[in-house]
């Protein structure tokens, strides 16, 4: 007679998945608009158009769906940094407006710039490292990416 195993066998979460991906290291690399995998792979052909994959370790960047987010987390954070320089500028010294829009509009629309991109490629590095959009290769046939 076949003995019944009694150990139970636990799902987790970590088990589904083939390689550990960490979100951190991902968004990292991404930022310094390298492959979220590898970390040697250029992410961007041109400013902000990613390149179709890896150029290093093969990783497909087509699915990724970054959309309006890197904009808004770039206007957060730029907006973080203006404000409160103006307010505290502009209460402590009360400089004429002139100057402070000779100040605040060139000094916004570079950081703007100098931002976008990063920010866009630690979005694309996050939805890699969670599996979103296609990026899981472990995706089920015949149900579509959320």
């Amino acid at each position: 007679m076949d003995s019944v195993s009694t150990v139970t066998k636990v799902w987790t979460r970590e088990a589904a998945f083939g390689e550990k991906r960490s979100v951190w290291n991902s968004m990292k690399r991404g930022f310094l608009c390298r492959c979220p995998r590898c970390g040697e792979g250029k992410l961007f052909r041109t400013f902000l158009k990613t390149n179709d994959k890896c150029s290093v370790c093969d990783l497909d960047f087509t699915p990724h769906r970054a959309d309006d987010l890197p904009a808004y987390l770039v206007i957060v954070i730029v907006g973080h940094i203006v404000v409160p320089a103006a307010l505290m500028i502009e209460t402590n010294y009360a400089p004429p407006v002139e100057l402070q829009l000779a100040i605040y509009l060139p000094f916004t629309l570079f950081a703007s710039l100098a931002l976008l991109q990063p920010v866009k490629g630690a979005v694309v590095g996050m939805q890699w490292a969670l599996r979103m959009h296609g990026f899981d290769e472990n995706a089920i046939d015949g149900v579509p990416p959320v």
